[in-house]
Parts: structure tokens; sequence; C-alpha cells
């Protein structure tokens, strides 16, 4: 009987563009009622994008629009807010 590996599905960060493993990066989905939220199951409908659980990647998502084009949608600034807020309690780190 062989061990067979099992696949680790990879994904990207929109903000440092290095590969990980999906379960170490912060999904965000865009829902149907327009807003954008974390998706820790990684399993919510909607079109999503991959951010590493860090503070700095956070920052730079939220600059440039980097999240909006990920997403191809508008972020309303009370949304965005929530969103940096949690991005602000993240460690820095590289």
């Amino acid at each position: 009987m062989s061990m067979r590996n099992k696949h680790i599905p990879q994904r990207t960060c929109i903000a440092c563009r290095q590969k990980k493993d999906k379960k170490d990066l912060i999904r965000l989905v865009c829902t149907n009622s327009g807003t954008v939220e974390m998706d820790l199951s990684g399993k919510k409908p909607g079109r999503g994008a991959y951010l590493c659980a860090r503070k700095n990647c956070w920052e730079e998502g939220f600059r440039g629009n980097h999240l909006e084009h990920a997403l191809r949608t508008k972020i309303r600034a009370e949304n965005r807010q929530v969103l940096v807020n949690y991005g602000d309690s993240l460690s820095g780190g590289s």
C-alpha cells in the first residue's frame, strides 16, 4: 500500500505576489450584495482574492486599489474601513 501525498492548493497573495498554501492566506470575497468580506472557511460563493496574514500585505492590498482590481468591484468606504481595521490588528513582518 503506497502513501499518496495529498494535493495542497496554492494561491498567490495579491500584495506580495508570493505563492503559498491556500490555508496560509486569508480569502476576501465579493458577495452578491456588493460588500467585501473575509472568508475564513474559503468556501463562500463569489469572486475571491487572497492576502497574507501580515499587516504589510494588507496595507499594500488596499494601497493602489489592488484589492478592488482583483475583485473587479468598488469597495465602499465603510466596508473598506472594517477590512483596514482588521489588517491593522495583524502583526507586521515581511
